[in-house]
């Protein structure tokens, strides 16, 4: 049988891994079903099993780690068409952290398989044990064995009222359970038993897979086949458009921009980056122009950089954010961090504001230095630098940028009379 749905790049697993196994079966039950490439949706997550996603020729989405089913759940309801198949492919590990999100769409009745590789561990991260580990089954970090008993994940879901759930043993050919469970309307799982080849085959030494399923009490077998009504997106009509018309900006400043500007300012967090672009991008409406606006900070939010990216356009923008900015401001040592790399892309057409306290970055692009800092604080940083750079560039008229400043909050704290001493 020729491949469909997986490339000739090969399958990335270990040496006798159940998923490869579970891939060719995959493979097998969509050409016996008669899919589509482009009609399945291949939803993954951390784990081994989710370095798949360069394999497969369909759609595929790769999300956190237990996260998948819940991806997939979104996916099918605004997909909301029986006939794309959505298959979740996850680990026993993924399956033990998103385990609510399981019963949820079981209980829901998604258009979704999830496909549970239950190689009884966590393989990707040493070998640990999951809730779906047998009594009795030995790994790397619990070499004495599992003492209590696993989740019976296929009696869980089937009560949780899915429309089809089988366990299968991941040895030879299965695709006519996978392909069962695809062709079921609403929500179904197959759980497929394995042994992960560099954890579990090497901490129980001799011991068969089949033995591994009859001591934990584990049937193989269709644990529901059943045709209950599955989800449908309710689809409202003639919904009223969350952009009122006083939503719409005045133009009261017409730029004279000819062209989209890519504009990434870098900064510190606490420091005003993000509102500084805000209010660019505030006052680039007044001005008659098209805008986008991305915001990038670490996760704890309060400490490290805050970078935002800007696009000013006359012309419909199709994206936000820019590999290669036009313009780069730098308020800080943290924004320089983040944003070295990126500067050095930039070529001599690039502008560059940086505070003279900071060193130059290996870039083509025009340097052009002022204290920032010393100027206007490390708090309003960012702000003084947006003023100092509209002013400077003439991208929009200045008035723009004060009009739309004295509107907003921060006029209450902050006279624009302060920020305007750069120019």
């Amino acid at each position: 049988m020729n491949n469909k749905f997986i490339n000739n790049s090969g399958l990335p697993f270990c040496k006798g891994c159940g998923h490869t196994t579970i891939a060719e079966n995959t493979e097998k039950a969509l050409q016996k079903i008669g899919k589509d490439t482009l009609d399945v949706i291949l939803v993954t997550d951390i784990g081994c099993h989710g370095i798949i996603d360069k394999s497969f020729e369909t759609h595929t989405v790769h999300g956190l780690h237990g996260r998948s089913v819940a991806l997939a759940s979104g996916i099918s309801a605004a997909v909301n068409n029986p006939a794309k198949k959505v298959i979740v492919f996850i680990g026993d590990g993924g399956a033990t952290i998103g385990m609510q999100h399981i019963i949820d769409a079981a209980h829901n009745g998604f258009n979704m398989t999830v496909v549970i590789h239950n190689n009884m561990l966590y393989g990707m991260t040493g070998g640990q044990p999951s809730e779906f580990t047998p009594t009795g089954f030995k790994t790397p970090t619990l070499p004495e064995g599992m003492q209590k008993i696993g989740y019976n994940i296929c009696e869980i879901v089937a009560a949780a009222g899915a429309n089809y759930v089988s366990r299968v043993v991941g040895i030879g050919d299965f695709s006519d359970a996978l392909a069962s469970a695809f062709t079921k309307s609403g929500f179904s799982l197959v759980e497929v038993m394995e042994i992960c080849p560099s954890y579990g085959v090497k901490s129980n030494p001799g011991l068969k897979l089949s033995k591994v399923i009859e001591g934990a009490g584990l049937e193989i077998k269709v644990f529901a086949d059943n045709n209950k009504d599955n989800f449908k997106t309710l689809v409202k009509e003639n919904v009223k458009s969350l952009i009122s018309e006083s939503d719409n900006f005045e133009v009261k400043f017409p730029s004279d921009l000819k062209k989209p500007v890519r504009i990434m300012i870098c900064g510190s967090a606490g420091e005003g980056v993000q509102v500084a672009a805000e209010l660019l991008v505030k006052a680039g409406m007044c001005a008659g122009l098209n805008v986008t606006k991305k915001g990038s900070y670490p996760v704890t939010v309060g400490i490290g950089f805050s970078a935002a990216e800007v696009i000013l356009s006359p012309e419909y923008i199709h994206y936000t954010g820019s590999p290669i900015p036009d313009i780069m401001i730098f308020c800080s040592k943290d924004g320089l961090g983040y944003g070295r790399a990126t500067s050095e892309k930039m070529n001599e057409n690039g502008i560059i504001y940086i505070d003279s306290e900071l060193n130059k970055t290996n870039s083509k692009a025009k340097f052009i230095n002022y204290n920032f800092r010393e100027k206007f604080g490390a708090r309003n940083s960012a702000l003084g630098a947006l003023f100092y750079f509209v002013n400077d560039s003439k991208i929009i008229p200045i008035e723009a940028l004060i009009a739309t400043f004295n509107e907003s909050k921060i006029s209450e704290k902050l006279k624009v009379e302060t920020l305007m001493r750069g120019e």
